[in-house]
């Protein structure tokens, strides 16, 4: 470990390049399925396969998602983008080229904003630039098996060719890990609200690879960079480009120099291995694909594009805070993904107060849910079932105790809210003799409590009231019981 000190020295500089698979019902360039696993090698087809004769012909909803992609994140549309031939051998890559675009790209120019701090630790929004966002074809897979007598075996599955894929490249705006991971936490939000990936890393429909260097403050010019890749998730991405900056810094520190090279991430070593030198860029020797046309978007078609627009995250939560009148901590709670926020949005709108169904959702059945491992598609408490608990807490039907036992046996029984209220059928007590009643019964048993209040000790209030709600077995109506108890304290 590198003291305080020495780190404090280096500035990391870091740029992502995030490989997004879109979610198309067909390849890109022909028929076959576009679908996760599979039986090996059944998927494909003499296009995907890169048999001679096999034409590509360009997936139409393809371009329609890099398009809502590259708008999400701010990117200029290029009205004529080209496709080239990325020419390299792979075992996985049979045609011995992949489909890609080079120097004109779908889309260019784009941003995306992050929570950050300055270098005096306070809290700002930092944007952090999109170089571009391009159209390419997935490779294959290859498939280790591992040692069986000192000879490793290799096999290669060809589904997964031919999908089609978005990379997104970023400035070299980074400077943290903890801003990488708040990169990708909003790069992934941003794409699943728009629908066109459901970024699922496990499956490889989301991978990243991070370019990192490091340079003394104030410097003028960045360090030999070094790749990192084969990391499965934001957490882990965040962990690898920390242990590569400090790696970096412990080579120069040392006197050495650092290698510019791909390195694979070790996850249960926590530390990056190197792969292959990258001493030079490798000549991929692209050229103009020519079996298809120039891709032209133009004007009238974009704006069809992006009538399929949703309303993003970060607008939707500062509408939903003006419109519903809740926190702001709430609000990023209910848009973490669409479906959360759509269904916040129904059910906003039958209930009496929206404040009361966005609490309910955010504590109480958010807390239930994580603890018996369920999503909310999972919940026994139907959305119905929410608005009809919030409707009932704010006209104090329910108190807050009563709604949580209500709440914990819809989960125990796995029986909707209103199954469970007609059961139960808790009755509040609101009636101010009857709490009267209790609240003399509690006072004459608790001379010292009294004694305590009149001496001026106010607190001693809220000692009365949790006497008075045991005695009710929490039905007394909380709102005219606090204030009956402090009107007969007071007399």
């Amino acid at each position: 470990m590198l003291s305080p000190e020495i780190l404090a020295k280096y500035q990391p500089v870091i740029g992502l390049e995030v490989h997004v698979q879109l979610l198309t019902e067909s390849k890109a360039f022909c028929g076959c399925i576009n679908q996760y696993g599979g039986e090996p090698n059944t998927h494909v087809c003499p296009t995907c396969l890169g048999l001679p004769g096999a034409l590509p012909v360009l997936n139409r909803k393809a371009v329609e998602f890099a398009v809502l992609a590259a708008k999400a994140i701010n990117c200029e549309i290029r009205e004529t983008s080209i496709f080239s031939r990325k020419n390299y051998f792979y075992p996985d890559s049979p045609k011995g080229y992949q489909i890609s675009q080079f120097d004109k790209p779908i889309a260019e120019h784009g941003w995306i904003e992050v929570p950050a701090f300055d270098a005096a630790g306070a809290a700002i929004t930092k944007r952090v630039g999109v170089t571009r966002l391009h159209m390419e074809e997935d490779a294959g897979k290859s498939v280790h098996d591992g040692f069986a007598d000192s000879v490793s075996k290799t096999y290669i599955d060809l589904n997964r060719c031919g999908t089609p894929l978005v990379e997104i490249v970023s400035e070299p705006d980074l400077r943290t890990a903890d801003e990488v991971f708040e990169y990708l936490t909003k790069l992934k939000e941003i794409l699943l609200y728009t629908g066109v990936s459901d970024c699922n890393m496990e499956e490889g429909s989301l991978r990243c690879d991070a370019n990192v260097s490091v340079m003394l403050k104030g410097a003028k010019q960045f360090g030999t960079k070094a790749e990192v890749k084969n990391v499965n998730s934001f957490r882990y991405i965040r962990a690898a480009v920390e242990y590569e900056i400090e790696r970096q810094i412990g080579v120069i520190e040392e006197g050495g120099r650092v290698v510019q090279e791909s390195r694979l991430w070790n996850n249960a070593e926590g530390r990056t291995y190197s792969m292959r030198s990258k001493e030079q860029a490798h000549d991929y020797r692209y050229f103009p694909e020519p079996d298809l046309p120039p891709l032209v978007v133009g004007a009238e078609w974009q704006a069809e594009i992006l009538k399929e627009m949703p309303e993003l995250p970060e607008a939707r939560r500062a509408r939903m805070i003006a419109e519903y009148e809740i926190s702001a901590q709430d609000a990023a709670t209910l848009t973490a993904t669409r479906a959360f926020a759509d269904k916040f949005e129904t059910a906003a709108k039958k209930a009496k107060s929206p404040k009361r169904v966005a609490a309910l959702l955010t504590s109480e059945l958010t807390m239930r849910l994580r603890l018996a491992g369920l999503e909310l598609e999972q919940s026994p408490v139907s959305m119905d079932g929410v608005v009809m608990a919030a409707d009932l807490a704010e006209s104090g039907e329910l108190s807050s105790k009563m709604l949580k036992q209500l709440l914990d046996i819809s989960f125990e029984k796995n029986e909707d809210f209103p199954v469970v209220y007609e059961r139960e059928k808790p009755q509040q007590i609101s009636d101010a003799g009857a709490i009267e009643k209790m609240i003399d019964e509690v006072i004459a048993g608790n001379p010292k409590q009294v004694e305590q209040y009149r001496c001026g000790k106010k607190t001693v209030a809220a000692f009365f009231v949790g006497q008075v709600m045991r005695l009710s077995k929490g039905q007394a109506n909380p709102a005219l019981l606090n204030e009956l108890v402090v009107k007969k304290l007071d007399s």
